[in-house]
């Protein structure tokens, strides 16, 4: 039996019921926003007739197809399991579709814009909608008739969503918090409690699902470009991880400064599965900067990579970047989030530490492998870049 979070209930008994047109969902981490809404649209779909929303066409959406693909769609279809209502006939994996009775299921990301400015919905549902630009917003509200549900995580201290969703009308908003997940380990909630005591912001909005404030920001000032130039010298940095995504940045070095890339970033990785991800890749014998997993880095040149330990000292690590100009390509959202909130530490007394808050660094941790070797010895002169 599926036990039903604070999430599931907003939506299910609260938003859909109303007059609202819009489900603003803020919330910490590990608050179960995810999961419980597929589950609410699920329910909402299985029991159509009653609640006269029936034959639906149901969008879930989010930035990148690879983020979408690890959250939302591998929650629509645990979920459809657990609850034995799968059936493999139903799903058309091509186009990432799912017939649930009458109602269709689809999943798509941003930049498929052929989706985004395809067929009306009845309902949308957007991930993660802090990684959408305004316009992206605007465009899929364009094409809903019906009802429209957002989450976000608040680390951004400004930011589109709270002036352009959050002050409408026909807007409701709920805050959750990891206590509001009934399927959440001890384990992880005692890490998630470690940081009240540890960083005051980090509290307030990954503990608290509060709104984030800005001062102690380690990477500041990088700049937004659509692809990596031809040539530079080239290198990955991996960032292990399992229940924590495992990251993969690509680092490129030319004479205007370091670009990055985001290869890869994805939870439960086994070893063998990131091997296979990453021979897809064909990253060649690219070299690959690994987090400090020897067992782990051995399986990789076992099988053929071209991979050592990367730099372990994190603030030596972190000045080096910080001392050139740094790209970073679009469509590495979740990189781009990481730095957004990667902050030094604040002790009790207001002091800023000389020390990263150890939480949500994968792909800072990957960046900082990949580059360190490039720069390590000597400063690149940063020169404009041509942005776009």
């Amino acid at each position: 039996m599926i036990q039903f979070s604070k999430t599931y209930h907003d939506i299910f008994d609260v938003f859909l019921p109303s007059g609202k047109r819009i489900c603003l969902n803020q919330g910490g981490t590990r608050s179960g926003k995810t999961f419980s809404t597929e589950q609410a649209l699920i329910e909402t779909a299985i029991r159509g007739a009653a609640l006269d929303m029936e034959g639906l066409v149901v969008s879930t959406v989010r930035k990148t197809f690879p983020a979408l693909r690890a959250s939302s769609y591998r929650d629509f279809v645990t979920i459809l399991k657990r609850i034995n209502m799968y059936n493999v006939k139903d799903h058309n994996r091509s186009d990432h579709e799912y017939h649930l009775g009458n109602s269709l299921f689809e999943f798509f990301s941003v930049d498929q814009s052929e989706k985004v400015k395809g067929r009306e919905r009845d309902i949308l549902y957007v991930n993660e909608v802090n990684e959408l630009t305004m316009e992206d917003w605007r465009q899929l509200l364009l094409r809903t008739k019906g009802k429209i549900i957002a989450d976000f995580n608040p680390s951004d201290e400004i930011h589109w969503i709270y002036d352009e969703i959050m002050t409408r009308e026909d807007c409701i908003t709920f805050i959750t918090t990891y206590k509001d997940n009934p399927h959440l380990p001890p384990e992880l909630i005692a890490e998630i409690e470690r940081y009240e005591d540890i960083d005051e912001n980090y509290w307030n909005v990954y503990g608290l699902g509060l709104r984030g404030v800005s001062g102690t920001t380690v990477y500041r000032n990088w700049q937004l470009v659509d692809s990596i130039p031809d040539g530079g010298e080239r290198h990955f940095g991996l960032d292990f991880g399992f229940n924590n995504p495992s990251s993969l940045i690509l680092v490129v070095k030319r004479d205007e400064g370091i670009y990055l890339d985001e290869w890869l970033y994805e939870s439960y990785l086994t070893t063998p599965d990131l091997i296979r991800k990453m021979k897809e890749m064909s990253i060649g014998k690219t070299p690959v900067k690994c987090d400090h997993e020897l067992d782990r880095i051995e399986e990789l040149k076992r099988a053929g990579f071209n991979a050592s330990p990367g730099k372990k000292d994190v603030k030596e690590g972190i000045d080096k970047l910080k001392s050139v100009k740094v790209f970073l390509t679009k469509r590495s959202v979740n990189l781009d989030k990481e730095r957004k909130t990667y902050k030094w530490k604040v002790d009790s007394s207001g002091r800023v530490l000389d020390e990263p808050v150890k939480l949500h660094d994968h792909a800072m941790d990957a960046s900082r492998y990949g580059a360190y070797e490039l720069i390590k010895d000597r400063k690149i002169v940063a020169r404009p870049a041509q942005l776009v």
